[in-house]
């Protein structure tokens, strides 16, 4: 697969303590079984494979005390630069830029609601070598109670264009980079804004029922069960050190 276009959320992965239920769970919900290989860089760090191709990653979390999450990287060909505007755009730098031995260069960020994201420039990793496609990564999410100042910020810092997709339902925002939507945005409700913003990881499942199903026998919880929506059939999940996932089944590949 070649790199994916600057601006395109490119990886995903999973920071939790217990690496050894993550290599037991996931697997077995997505089928990224036999091609679990450890690559070089953090203590621990494991590529997971689906079909020969890699498709998210699962590492020990940098603080003991950081709870279990999935996190979104985008493509950048500059991280040091991306850097520079998270700062001017009133973002945090969370972890400065770095390189990961030669498979590329990273940076984690909050943005001004809290929302954690990172970005890659890639070397010798481009990032997911398979996407949009059942137990790939297919769909990034920005849920925020600020979403008029993402808009400002992720276009500062990307060159993301907001606009309004009537498919998201009311108040959905589409994030487009150049001739793509590459991610979405939903306010919070319900509580004032008193959640926090997160971006949530959606993978790409052939059937969301059995799926979320599945996810219980192994241990896992489900936060919202399946609906359909006009983005695709979906439900948000908790693995069972308490990771928060999403699964999309597209509405374009719905019979």
């Amino acid at each position: 697969m070649r790199t994916v276009a600057a601006g395109t959320p490119c990886w995903t992965d999973l920071a939790t303590p217990d690496l050894d239920a993550a290599r037991r769970f996931y697997p077995e919900l997505f089928g990224w079984t036999g091609r679990i290989t450890p690559e070089p860089g953090p203590a621990g760090y494991t590529t997971f494979r689906r079909d020969g191709r890699a498709v998210a990653g699962a590492g020990p979390p940098a603080d003991p005390d950081q709870l279990p999450v999935w996190s979104t990287y985008v493509a950048t060909d500059d991280t040091d630069l991306v850097t520079t505007r998270v700062e001017a755009a009133g973002g945090q730098v969370l972890v400065a830029p770095f390189d990961v031995l030669d498979a590329g260069r990273m940076a984690v960020f909050a943005d001004p609601a809290g929302a954690v994201f990172s970005v890659w420039q890639p070397m010798r990793m481009p990032g997911a070598e398979l996407l949009d496609a059942p137990g790939a990564m297919c769909w990034n999410e920005l849920v925020s109670p600020d979403p008029e100042g993402a808009k400002v910020f992720y276009e500062l810092v990307f060159g993301w264009h907001p606009e309004e997709q009537p498919a998201g339902g009311p108040g959905y925002t589409g994030w487009r980079c150049g001739a793509r939507i590459v991610a979405g945005m939903l306010p919070t409700t319900g509580d004032g804004g008193a959640r926090p913003a997160y971006w949530s990881v959606f993978f790409a499942v052939a059937d969301v029922d059995a799926t979320a199903a599945r996810a219980t026998t192994l241990g896992g919880t489900i936060v919202t069960p399946p609906r359909d929506t006009l983005l695709g059939r979906r439900a948000a999940l908790r693995d069972p050190q308490g990771a928060y996932f999403s699964l999309l089944r597209p509405a374009a590949d719905t019979p």
